[in-house]
């Protein structure tokens, strides 16, 4: 069973795995409902995606609404700087961030509840980023938070991202309107 620690953002879970390690190398488990059914990471995941990508790289931040997903993600080679923005309407920590460098290394996990934007940037060569995601992709239903967005003020580790067209179209998080992030009307 891995270590469980809430980051700042309570919901917001850093796991260290146990490691298992010999001459040969290592091994541990990523995930398992049956070792935490009361905890939100025995959470049903229905999807798993596996990401390459570049140092200087940066992904997000993205999120779902309606179909918000949960995340649990890993750097499987390389490290990342990873972030998770509270989006959710309503919240005492709407707006605010939490990050963790995950890498090959630490094994760290993060996991990112529903409700939160997220992004990550490449610090390595290169990485393979692993995440269980809790619902479907639906394209419908996406949106892109500006990685740049002067009122969240993260800093990345990295000057002059690489960022996909989609994540360069990015909204600020003050003109997205509250229903779009689950607010009722």
């Amino acid at each position: 069973m891995s270590q469980v620690t809430p980051l700042e953002i309570p919901d917001v879970l850093l796991l260290s795995p146990r490691v298992f390690g010999d001459e040969r190398g290592y091994f541990l488990q990523t995930h398992s409902p049956q070792s935490m059914p009361n905890h939100p990471l025995g959470t049903s995941f229905v999807q798993d995606n596996l990401s390459f990508s570049r140092r200087g790289t940066l992904r997000g931040l993205h999120l779902q609404h309606p179909f918000a997903q949960g995340k649990l993600v890993m750097a499987v080679t390389g490290s990342i700087f990873d972030v998770a923005v509270d989006v959710r309407p309503g919240s005492p920590t709407f707006g605010r961030w939490v990050s963790a460098e995950l890498s090959e290394e630490n094994h760290l996990q993060l996991f990112v509840p529903p409700g939160f934007a997220h992004g990550f940037c490449v610090t390595s060569e290169t990485a393979h980023v692993h995440y269980k995601v809790t619902d479907l992709y639906h394209p419908e239903a996406e949106l892109s938070i500006r990685f740049d967005d002067p009122d969240l003020g993260i800093p990345w580790p990295i000057v002059d991202p690489d960022l996909s067209a989609k994540d360069r179209a990015g909204f600020l998080l003050k003109d997205v309107p509250l229903t779009r992030l689950g607010a009722k009307p």
